[in-house]
């Protein structure tokens, strides 16, 4: 005879009538739980260095600072945010980098007084900010020798864009760059700033060795809100999106044509099947969503994917959509999608979820056969997990997340496929990780130290099999 769990998830499904008879029974502790933790790697070492504690065995690089001056002339940007690493020729890694930075920052490419703005073409900035205020995110890509542990060069990718938080790698080698904004063009004469165009796009940055600056073409059918991060399916080339908003919604971009982003497309947003509007931050102390039960989906058409207001959220909310807490780092593998939500949970330490897509995704045969998420883990203890951000999956299968959070730990965090957590990494430097993403030959972890404006290299007995 089936027990009553194994009756509800018969089939990788939760019939969505069973989810308020399931948080009401739920007897899951708000504690930490044995079966939540995993030995990793072991202890961490301290640093005599005061910067990363890491287990017996491994060691750190730091391979780049801000302020640097690159292979370009140009200064390399602080606030280091999202990477994706690509194989280059020779051993090389290609690795695009994302800098969280807003408008005429003293840490831009250009430096001070922009002294430096005329080493670009004007036609290769987003912004100009007539020339004065040029908006200092943006993208570099720099080539990293496994080997050697070391940068051979690094240039800049994409300029003028604002706050290029995370964003996601396309399995045709390039990486998608958001903007964490929804600022408009116009002079704020306050700030004394001005911007040319409005933000809050997403722009493709290709994977190259060459020394070039990517068109900066926003992919305004992608949507026109506060982006975090994307995932790209292999199998079909579909685009998910998260949103950092404690009430953002999760989105599905349906490409005209996969590959050529340009082109257009459907933007779309997740519902729960059957219920309208599903909170799914679980800030109540009874879950709405448990952890480890699948639960069927389906997909929301929105219209207007770029208006002017920071409505977008709003407007699939009340045709349904489900809502995430604060959505984060986004990863694909596995045929699986890993997002983060920073602030789910009761005691909103994070959530990490897993979104199954359906055999037909994106056609209408998925009516049949939907597509799944399921709350991966939420543990609900600060020792385990807090504020989730970045997330990579390793070669073994591990999740890495980074913690973004500036208190006296600040840390790596490896998460088993089994749901278990343990420490990678303690940053001494108390400030967030961030773009966790290991070299193409699975040696090397690199990540950021964003408010150091450092990007360190991390080596060391990787395997776990």
């Amino acid at each position: 005879m089936l027990d009553r769990r194994h009756f509800l998830i018969a089939g990788g499904l939760v019939p969505a009538g069973f989810l308020g008879l399931r948080h009401l029974m739920s007897d899951r502790p708000l504690y930490k739980d044995a079966d939540l933790v995993d030995p990793g790697y072991g202890p961490l070492q301290r640093d005599p260095r005061g910067i990363l504690d890491l287990p017996e065995g491994f060691r750190y690089r730091i391979v780049s600072w801000a302020g640097q001056t690159m292979s370009d002339g140009l200064f390399l940007p602080g606030a280091p945010d999202g990477m994706a690493a690509f194989p280059g020729p020779d051993g090389l890694a290609v690795v695009i980098r994302n800098h969280e930075l807003t408008v005429q920052s003293d840490r831009g490419p250009f430096g001070r007084d922009n002294r430096r703005l005329e080493l670009l073409d004007r036609g290769k900035i987003y912004d100009y900010g007539e020339g004065k205020t040029p908006s200092c995110g943006g993208t570099t890509t720099f080539l990293f020798d496994p080997a050697r542990q070391e940068i051979v060069s690094q240039f800049m990718s994409l300029a003028g864009t604002i706050r290029n938080c995370a964003g996601g790698a396309t399995p045709w080698n390039s990486w998608i760059s958001c903007e964490e904004t929804v600022r408009t063009a116009g002079h704020d004469q306050e700030a004394g700033i001005r911007t040319d165009q409005d933000h809050g796009y997403n722009f493709e940055v290709p994977a190259t060795t060459r020394m070039e600056i990517a068109d900066p073409v926003p992919l305004r059918a992608m949507g026109r809100f506060n982006h975090e991060a994307v995932a790209v399916a292999e199998e079909t080339g579909i685009v998910y999106e998260t949103e950092d908003r404690g009430d953002g919604l999760l989105y599905r971009f349906l490409p005209e044509s996969p590959g050529k982003l340009q082109a257009g497309g459907r933007l779309q947003a997740l519902k729960i099947r059957d219920q309208s509007g599903m909170d799914t931050r679980n800030w109540n102390l009874w879950r709405t969503i448990p952890v480890g039960e699948p639960v069927a989906v389906e997909w929301i058409d929105l219209e207007d994917p770029e208006p002017r207001e920071d409505n977008l959220r709003y407007r699939g909310h009340d045709a349904g959509a489900a809502r995430f807490a604060r959505g984060e780092g986004m990863w694909y593998g596995n045929e699986t999608v890993y997002f983060a939500c920073t602030n789910g949970g009761y005691r909103r330490n994070g959530q990490i979820w897993k979104y199954r897509p359906s055999p037909a995704e994106g056609a209408p045969e998925e009516l049949q056969a939907p597509g799944t998420v399921e709350l991966f883990i939420e543990p609900d203890d600060v020792d385990l997990l807090k504020s989730a951000d970045n997330l990579t999956l390793s070669p073994w299968g591990d999740l890495v997340l980074c913690e973004d959070r500036s208190t006296e730990v600040v840390r790596l965090i490896g998460v088993t496929p089994e749901g278990r957590c343990y420490v990678l990494a303690n940053n001494r430097l108390r400030t967030e990780f961030a773009g966790a993403v290991f070299t193409p030959d699975g040696s090397t972890l690199l990540v950021n130290i964003q408010q150091k404006g450092l990007t360190v290299a991390i080596t060391g007995p990787w395997s776990r099999a």
